[in-house]
């Protein structure tokens, strides 16, 4: 079988910078057919879940992975036979052996394209480097240091096993992001640890070890003096459980740290009467226009949101940290946060300020059926720039929402309620709720947010504003 008869399909980056993926399930098992576009697995980055599908026809040779794996951006996760090896070679041959056939500098010589980027650490040039198959014979430029260490071993401690060794001179270290980051917080040189993880990767642990201080050795270390391994911490499993943090979670988490830390976060608040807005509500749904249409009262609050932000142009804005500039935006990407089984996303509606009406109330409906089926894209929750979070239907009066990174402000809609009310100088029941507006005070002064609230407030409250500020 020649190499091209087998097609390795690697993990795409398919968030836009992101490295890695996890595989949440597979569609296809060893020996099944399938055909160029084909969904053969279902992966969650830490902005969505998505569907890949196989960029061409054959039979499924092996899956490099099991469900639940977490796998780099650029590592294989499924081996494919093509053309007439599909007929011919067995299901259980193991595809990897076709491809480690390529020369060892193989990958190294392609020429180079968009890298992945993790945010904070910049690009990496060499972030897959294929390893060595066992057994193979080392380069000529490696063989001398190799003896060398062997022969400074064997005089020294006699023929015992030689100690894991840090990466020779020119050797980029092998380790994921997160023991990268930690390298870079802890001021360590990757080059200098010795790794003990699989195939020469190194470990938290291994970072750790670094920069512990040095312990003299003993003249004699009888066994008995060995310290006793230090058991991993218990935990009763029948009182408490513990949920991997990863993916969208994971995501989040990271989001709202650097924007509650980044950002100078400012909140105001008005309660309002929207009993006037509850009613039109009730219109439109009898409305034949809005006949399929999503209409319920977030509709109009995110209404009165653009409106408002018409009036406000500066508060749709972003900060360029590198550049220390402010820049205001003159279109509207209208977030959305949405609650789903893998965790809190804030897709958003891509010029929402150029809908109308009813264009609004459809793209409204097809966001949250989309985040509800878990079939939101990462394209969807890029480029936003204000953000609205509907708390009012888990029953919460109002909250102090964090900004969407990158966003200038975010506003919270609390539960509408029938409250007393004075109205045209009497008390009645009416139907109020409580707005709050988060905003990045670095963009939006106490006048500007004050003046988009007060805005919102004023739509809803007299909905006929729609027509007359609009």
């Amino acid at each position: 079988m020649t190499d091209s008869s087998v097609r390795e399909f690697k993990m795409p980056d398919v968030g836009e910078g992101l490295t890695e993926a996890e595989i949440l399930k597979w569609y296809v098992q060893p020996g099944d057919t399938v055909t160029d576009g084909q969904v053969v697995c279902e992966v969650e980055t830490a902005k969505a879940a998505v569907e890949l599908p196989i960029p061409y026809d054959g039979v499924v040779r092996e899956l490099h992975f099991p469900e639940g794996t977490t796998v780099d951006v650029g590592t294989s996760i499924i081996a494919v036979a093509v053309g007439g090896a599909a007929a011919e070679a067995p299901v259980q041959e193991a595809a990897p052996a076709a491809a480690e056939e390529a020369p060892a500098d193989a990958e190294e010589k392609k020429p180079e394209g968009r890298q992945p980027v993790l945010v904070g650490y910049g690009v990496s040039t060499s972030a897959t480097r294929r390893r060595p198959r066992k057994g193979a014979q080392p380069p000529a430029d490696r063989q001398a240091p190799a003896a060398a260490a062997i022969q400074a071993e064997m005089n020294g401690h006699g023929n015992g096993p030689a100690p894991a060794a840090a990466p020779l001179p020119g050797e980029r270290p092998l380790a994921k992001p997160p023991v990268r980051k930690l390298a870079k917080d802890l001021g360590v040189d990757l080059a200098t640890v010795v790794p003990s993880g699989p195939d020469g990767i190194i470990t938290r642990e291994d970072v750790h070890a670094a920069v512990a201080p040095a312990r003299p050795e003993p003249q004699a270390a009888p066994v008995a003096a060995a310290p006793a391994p230090v058991a991993p911490a218990s935990h009763d499993t029948a009182r408490e459980t513990r949920i991997p943090v990863k993916g969208v979670r994971k995501a989040t988490a990271a989001a709202m740290v650097g924007s509650a830390f980044t950002a100078p976060h400012v909140t105001e608040f008005v309660t309002v009467d929207v009993t006037r807005t509850m009613k039109l509500v009730e219109e439109l749904k009898q409305d034949k226009e809005y006949a399929g249409l999503r209409v319920n009262p977030l509709l109009l609050i995110a209404k009165a949101l653009l409106v408002a932000i018409k009036r406000n142009p500066d508060v749709n804005a972003s900060w360029d940290e590198a550049a220390q500039e402010i820049v205001v935006k003159h279109y509207v990407n209208l977030g959305i946060a949405a609650a789903t089984p893998r965790g809190l996303i804030v897709p958003n509606i891509k010029d929402a300020h150029a809908q109308t009406l009813p264009q609004l109330a459809g793209s409204l409906g097809d966001l949250v059926s989309t985040a509800r089926e878990g079939r939101t894209s990462p394209g969807a929750m890029q480029g936003g720039t204000v953000t609205i979070t509907n708390v009012g239907v888990f029953g919460v009066d109002t909250g102090t929402p964090i900004l969407n990174p990158g966003e200038s402000a975010i506003l919270a809609v609390g539960a509408i309620k029938l409250q007393p009310w004075v109205h045209k100088g009497k008390v009645k029941p009416r139907q109020v709720t409580t707005l709050a507006l988060s905003f990045d005070h670095r963009l939006v002064d106490g006048e500007l947010g004050s003046k988009v609230l007060a805005d919102v407030a004023a739509v809803l409250e007299q909905p006929k504003r729609l027509i007359s500020w609009a």
